[in-house]
């Protein structure tokens, strides 16, 4: 019943992103507010100018980005304006090359309480590089600045974009309702540090579709206080595969429930489908998820819960304080890079309950056979289940 009231919400979603693409819309073009297509001179204002304009228009607007590449420094779209915006992108939006142009604020490009907002297609480059050294370096570093970041805000859809290189999280999701992302493309190198393709956090009615990422941390994470997320058609890896957490920072930190993975490939990451919080007490709790019709490809730990998630320079000792139920893992197969294809390492305090293993077949790379690894948790198998299971 949970997952049929979750698949009527995406209908309904679907019909809202249809209602985006058909519309007619007056056209701005950044170009005629001075915008510059070389790359290397300022184009922050042409666009403020633009989005403000678009803003105030009783009409439906679309803020036209023509090809060649523009130039932006820390930006922020502020609403809520009084129609529909969409930005339509054949272009390049380019981040500057010295990360400390960006500031301390951790965003680069912030749309704040608008409210039917899409960008369709596009590339921005992030413009990465520079600030991972930085980190890897060990020196002291501003925050790092995410690429795209919507906060506080309703109805918004992105489609056919693609994001390069982001110095940190690539698309940020916070504080929103009713969000469509679909037919994305993100990239970042494997070793590059936090560069998360998409993080989900405060947030309901979320649906991310039929996208590739190949980045250097989650493809997809799925953060607290979010419930309702549909993700299907996901193409994952390099990576750190598709995360519900990290939960359980904070003590009184808001849960995740209602969220569907499904019909995704993982291609070597180093998780495929993973729960994870940190041992530490917690009022928090995920629940209600359900990863179903997956393939993996050489990943390290398939099927993994880990209550006991932390930092090489931050490693609590105490038992986590989420409480993890009605977890349902069904129709995944293929190989695993490590022994254990399937880790659930729970909490004592608070034992995983409800957990269903239905027709699992995890092959061992190496050609011995892969097993299952339970520590404080308890459910059910269903059909045959390769590794045998532990539960």
């Amino acid at each position: 019943m949970v997952h049929l009231k979750i698949h009527i919400i995406f209908l309904f979603l679907a019909t809202f992103s249809i209602l985006f693409e058909t519309s007619n819309a007056a056209s701005i073009n950044v170009a005629s507010f001075g915008a510059k297509s070389d790359g290397t001179q300022d184009s922050t204002k042409p666009f403020l100018s633009a989005w403000s304009l678009a803003c105030k228009s009783n009409e439906a607007s679309t803020i036209y980005v023509p090809q060649g590449s523009f130039l932006l420094k820390q930006v922020s779209f502020w609403g809520p304006c009084l129609n529909k915006i969409d930005f339509k992108i054949d272009g390049t939006i380019v981040a500057p090359s010295k990360y400390e142009s960006l500031g301390n604020s951790g965003y680069w490009i912030l749309f704040m309480k608008v409210n039917w907002v899409s960008i369709y297609g596009g590339t921005f480059d992030g413009k990465g590089a520079g600030y991972w050294r930085c980190r890897k370096a060990g020196r002291s570093c501003p925050a790092a600045a995410r690429s795209i970041s919507f906060s506080w805000s309703k109805n918004v859809l992105v489609s056919g974009l693609t994001s390069l290189n982001s110095k940190a999280i690539h698309i940020a999701v916070d504080h929103c309702k009713n969000v469509v992302i679909k037919d994305v493309k993100i990239r970042a190198p494997s070793r590059s540090p936090n560069t998360d393709g998409i993080n989900v956090q405060f947030s309901t009615g979320v649906t991310i579709s039929h996208s590739t990422i190949m980045t250097g941390d989650d493809c997809i994470s799925i953060n607290q206080g979010t419930t309702h997320v549909w993700i299907d058609r996901i193409a994952c890896g390099p990576g750190h595969g598709i995360s519900i957490g990290s939960l359980g920072s904070d003590s009184n930190e808001a849960g995740v429930e209602n969220v569907t993975v499904t019909d995704s490939v993982f291609t070597k990451t180093q998780n495929g489908v993973r729960i994870k919080s940190w041992a530490k007490p917690n009022n928090g709790y995920a629940r209600d998820i359900n990863f179903r019709n997956l393939i993996m490809q050489n990943v390290y730990y398939p099927i993994i819960i880990d209550q006991r998630y932390c930092t090489k320079t931050d490693c609590p000792h105490q038992n986590s304080g989420v409480k993890i139920s009605s977890v349902s893992y069904q129709h995944i197969k293929g190989t695993s890079a490590s022994p254990v294809a399937i880790k659930f390492d729970c909490s004592q305090s608070n034992p995983c309950l409800g957990l269903k293993l239905q027709d699992i077949n995890l092959i061992y790379l190496k050609g011995s056979k892969t097993s299952s690894s339970c520590r404080n948790a308890g459910g059910s198998t269903l059909g045959l289940v390769i590794p045998k299971s532990c539960l």
